[in-house]
C-alpha cells in the first residue's frame, strides 16, 4: 500500500468535479477506457435459496417494510480498514458480500417487492473511479447494477439513495441492526427495539435448519479445515523452533488459499495453554513432550465455517498420563455424537459427554461420587469449563440470538449441523488435582450433521482415537 502524501487520493470536490487536478489531466483520465462490462452473467451458485429464504422472510412479516444492511467498513487505524465481512442476516438473504449493502423488502400485493442497495461502478465522468479513496482504481472493479440484477436475481439501485428513500417511506418497518448506523437512523421515529429483535430473532432461526446448499457448504469448509491440519502435523518440527504462531500461520495459508478467511481465531495452544479455552494471543513455545489443542476452521468463500478441535502430542506419541485423559475425552464425544439424531432434545448429547467425564473423574478419585450426585451438582464443571457444543453456520456460534425454546430447549432436526466438543482441563495452578495432572488440556471437536435416520460426521477425514492420531502422525511427518 502506497504512504506517500502526494499518492493519496484527492477527496475536494468543487460543483460537481473534483479540484486540484488539470483539466488536461481530468480530460485524459475520461477518454481511452475499454467498455468491460460483463454480459449474461449467470446467478450465483445459491440464488434458489436465497430467495426462498426470502420469501420466507416475507410471509412471516406480511405487509411490513424489511430492512437488511450488510455493514460498512471498519477503521483498524488511522485511514486503514479491517477486512470487510457482510452481516450474517444479509450475505444470508443475498448471498452478496460487498460493504454499505443494503436489501430492502417493501410490501407488495403478493407479498414483498425485494430490491437491492449496492454501489455501482464508479464514475468515470467526475474522476470518482481514480480521486475516490473508494474508486475502483484504489480497491478494485465493482459489479454494475446491470451485473448484480444477474447474479443476485432482484432489481439493484445505487445505494446512496437508500437513507433518502427509507425516510420518505410510510408504514410499519422492521430493520436488522448494528450493522449500519444510517440505515437505523433512517428509521428512528418509525421502529422500536423490540420489534427489530423480532426480525433478527426470526432469521437467526431460520438458520437452525441447513438447505443443501449450506450443507454442502459446510462439508467443504470441514474438507479444508482437515488439509489445514494435516499442514500443521508436517511443520510441527519448525513451530518447536519458533512458536504457536507457526501453527497459526501455516493454517491461516490454507484457509486463505482455499476459502475467504479462518472462520474465528485459531487455537494454537501448547502446553499449559491449551487449558485456556480461548487462547488466540498464539505466542508460547511448543515443546515435544507436551499436548497441542488446536482449535481452528476454515471459512469458505461464502461465509460458512468449519469449527474442529484436536489435541496431538507434538512428538507424535501420548504419553500414558495423556492418553488416558484423551481417552476419557474420546469416550465422552462418542456419547455425544452417539445422541444426536433426528426427535432428541438437543441438549441429550450434552449430558451424554457430561456423563461420561463424571464418572472418569470419580473413578480417577478427583471427585467424591456417586456420579448422579456430580452431575446435580456441576460438580465436573470445574475440568469440563464449558457446554458441549453449539450450532454451527455462517457464524460459529451460528443462530445466537435464537429463542431458547426453538434452541436449546428444542429438538434436534434434519438439517441442523452442530458441534460434539467435550474437554477435561486441568489448569497449572490447580491444587486439587495431583500434580502430573497440571498443564494438561484436552479437547475434541467435531461438525455433526443431523441427517434423517441419525446423524454424518462432516470432519471425519480426521483421526479421533489416540491410536489413529498417532498412526496419522507419523505417515505425515514421514
Amino acid at each position: 500500500m502506497s504512504d506517500a502524501p502526494e499518492e493519496q487520493p484527492i477527496q475536494q470536490r468543487k460543483n460537481g468535479t473534483y479540484t486540484e487536478v488539470s483539466d488536461e489531466l481530468a480530460a485524459n483520465m475520461q477518454t481511452g477506457w475499454a467498455d468491460t462490462e460483463l454480459p449474461d452473467l449467470a446467478p450465483i451458485p445459491q440464488a434458489e435459496q436465497t430467495a426462498a429464504r426470502r420469501a420466507a422472510l416475507s410471509a412471516r412479516f406480511p405487509g411490513e417494510r424489511l430492512v437488511i444492511p450488510a455493514g460498512n467498513l471498519k477503521t483498524r487505524s488511522n485511514d486503514t480498514e479491517y477486512s470487510f465481512r457482510a452481516s450474517v442476516e444479509y450475505a444470508y438473504l443475498t448471498g452478496d458480500q460487498t460493504e454499505d449493502g443494503v436489501l430492502v423488502l417493501e410490501p407488495a400485493e403478493d407479498g414483498h417487492r425485494a430490491t437491492l442497495y449496492l454501489l455501482p461502478r464508479s464514475n468515470r465522468e467526475n474522476g470518482e473511479f481514480w480521486l475516490d479513496g473508494q474508486g475502483e482504481l484504489w480497491v478494485g472493479r465493482r459489479h454494475s447494477l446491470t451485473e448484480a440484477e444477474q447474479l443476485y436475481g432482484m432489481p439493484c439501485k445505487d445505494v446512496r439513495e437508500v437513507t433518502a428513500e427509507l425516510r420518505a417511506a410510510t408504514g410499519p418497518v422492521r430493520v436488522v441492526r448494528g450493522h449500519d448506523a444510517a440505515v437505523e437512523a433512517a428509521h428512528t421515529d418509525k421502529v422500536t427495539a423490540e420489534r427489530d429483535a423480532e426480525l433478527t430473532t426470526f432469521l437467526s432461526e431460520m438458520r437452525l435448519i441447513k438447505d443443501a446448499f449450506e450443507i454442502g457448504e459446510l462439508q467443504k469448509a470441514c474438507d479444508s479445515t482437515v488439509r489445514g491440519f494435516e499442514d500443521v502435523v508436517r511443520v510441527l518440527d519448525r513451530a518447536e523452533a519458533t512458536s504457536e504462531r507457526y501453527i497459526e500461520g501455516t493454517f491461516f495459508l490454507r484457509a486463505r488459499v482455499e476459502g475467504n478467511d479462518i472462520g474465528y481465531g485459531s487455537i494454537c495452544a501448547a502446553g499449559p495453554h491449551a487449558t485456556t479455552l480461548h487462547w488466540v494471543r498464539n505466542d508460547g513455545p511448543v515443546r515435544s513432550g507436551e499436548l497441542l489443542l488446536l482449535d481452528a476452521g476454515v471459512e469458505t468463500h461464502t461465509l460458512y465455517t468449519a469449527d474442529v478441535t484436536r489435541t496431538l502430542p507434538v512428538n507424535g506419541r501420548f504419553n500414558d498420563l495423556q492418553r488416558k485423559i484423551y481417552d476419557a475425552v474420546y469416550e465422552a464425544q462418542e456419547a455425544g455424537i452417539a445422541a444426536v439424531r433426528p426427535g432428541a432434545k438437543y441438549l441429550d448429547f450434552h449430558w451424554a459427554a457430561q456423563r461420561v467425564l463424571a464418572t472418569r473423574l470419580v473413578e480417577w478419585g478427583l471427585l467424591d461420587g456417586p456420579v448422579e450426585r456430580v452431575l446435580e451438582l456441576g460438580l465436573q464443571r470445574r475440568w469440563t469449563l464449558h457446554g458441549t457444543g453449539h450450532i454451527l453456520g455462517m457464524d460459529v456460534h451460528d443462530c445466537a440470538v435464537a429463542r431458547r425454546e426453538t434452541y436449546a430447549e428444542g429438538t434436534m432436526e434434519p438439517g441442523m449441523c452442530l458441534t460434539v466438543e467435550p474437554g477435561l482441563y486441568f489448569q497449572a495452578d490447580d491444587l486439587m488435582i495431583p500434580e502430573e495432572y497440571r498443564g494438561i488440556g484436552v479437547r475434541i471437536e467435531d461438525d455433526i450433521l443431523v441427517t434423517e435416520d441419525g446423524n454424518r460426521n462432516l470432519s471425519d477425514g480426521l483421526p479421533r482415537t489416540s491410536g489413529e492420531v498417532e498412526s496419522w502422525m507419523a505417515r505425515l511427518k514421514g
